[in-house]
């Protein structure tokens, strides 16, 4: 009899070594960098629960290789000052061996140098051509570049035979961005931008410049920014009665932007990641099985639509996971896999990074979209 029960403790405490030492391995740890609070809220707050939701259901599935993934998250409100404290903090205390984010261009180009110095792969949220143009060797991103966007929006403005625009951009990181690339590319589609209007990140009305650009020669008006300037833009277009075709960037492509703006966000078109038109892809789209899988599971877990900025966390997990699965968890190893990266089928596109080529995505991975009823339809 006590051998049998000798036996039986000894076979239940295996069981509870082995269920309580799934991850007796040590946790890979990654950092991240999101505008949770603050005015880019609208980007960190789905980047944020995009990963972790990413992250749980990595572990859940034993993690990575036996080894829980512990995700160690900042809110750096939008704030660049804090987010090199925190990248500071992620890297020297945490421990981290890469860093997601941040969500915005201003944070992200402050934090570049940290990261470069200290050797830690960032795979940055944010859309500014600027963060891997020129390649860095060790930050990365999944945003689209805005000179895919530009693209987008320059070839659908030859369709319908536009040739003159007025731009009106936000003087931030994003805004200067894009403002830089509508005007190197505007001679290649035979663009010509007859006015040129920038607005503060915190201006609460921009009559003003729309006034301008209503009694000018534009055919067309291009905003570049994120929520809520451009709400504050459509809303003011409207009550002056400008009839011109407003295009919004990628930098206003959740439903947030809709709300913002209400009415006055009918007829906008802007370029976006296919991820909000998901469910009228055709079959054939390499990306929807993945665009509906998340758009599902972000539904289950926070009861709302997931969006294309989520999406830029969720490639960034998944990026990392694939690096760390082929080359082990040092920095060094992720940052060489990362850069051999081929064919990934993620939200935002299909990313195929290189020694030359730190953004990893093609003007396939934006579509059109205009706003109809309050929601998106794609513009064919």
């Amino acid at each position: 009899m006590p051998r049998i029960l000798s036996s039986i403790v000894a076979s239940v405490a295996a069981v509870f070594v082995l269920s309580s030492g799934a991850f007796a391995a040590a946790p890979i740890k990654i950092g991240a960098l999101f505008a949770v609070t603050g005015p880019a809220s609208f980007l960190g707050e789905p980047e944020r629960n995009t990963a972790q939701m990413v992250v749980d259901e990595i572990n859940a599935k034993g993690g990575i290789g036996g080894h829980k993934v512990e995700l160690v998250v900042y809110d750096t409100q939008g704030d660049a000052t804090k987010a090199v404290q925190a990248a500071n903090r992620l890297i020297k205390d945490d421990k981290v061996v890469a860093i997601i984010g941040p969500s915005t261009t201003g944070d992200t180009m402050a934090v570049i140098p940290v990261v470069e110095k200290a050797q830690i792969p960032l795979v940055s949220c944010a859309a500014g051509s600027k963060i891997t143009d020129p390649p860095k060797k060790w930050v990365f991103k999944t945003a689209q570049n805005d000179s895919l966007a530009v693209a987008k929006i320059y070839e659908d403005l030859n369709k319908r035979k536009i040739s003159r625009v007025a731009i009106l951009t936000v003087s931030d990181g994003f805004g200067s961005s894009g403002r830089e690339q509508l005007k190197a590319h505007a001679a290649k589609y035979g663009i010509q931008i007859v006015s040129d209007e920038t607005y503060g990140p915190k201006d609460t009305d921009m009559t003003a410049q729309l006034t301008k650009i209503k009694g000018g020669q534009a055919q067309a008006v291009i905003c570049w920014g994120t929520n809520p300037g451009p709400a504050v833009i459509a809303r003011n277009a409207k009550q002056l009665g400008l009839k011109l075709p407003l295009y919004m960037s990628h930098g206003v492509s959740s439903k947030k932007f809709i709300e913002l703006a209400g009415d006055a966000a009918e007829g906008i078109m802007l370029p976006s990641g296919r991820v909000i038109v998901a469910d009228v892809l055709p079959g054939s789209d390499k990306q929807k099985k993945s665009l509906l899988a998340f758009v599902k599971d972000y539904q289950k877990h926070f009861k709302a639509e997931g969006d294309h900025f989520g999406g830029h966390a969720w490639d960034a997990v998944m990026l990392l996971k694939g690096a760390i699965e082929r080359g082990g968890d040092t920095p060094s190893a992720i940052r060489d896999e990362l850069e051999k990266t081929r064919g990934f089928a993620g939200i935002g596109g299909i990313f195929n990074y290189s020694s030359s080529d730190h953004a990893g995505l093609s003007k396939d991975a934006f579509v059109l979209v205009e706003i109809r009823n309050r929601d998106w339809i794609l513009v064919k």
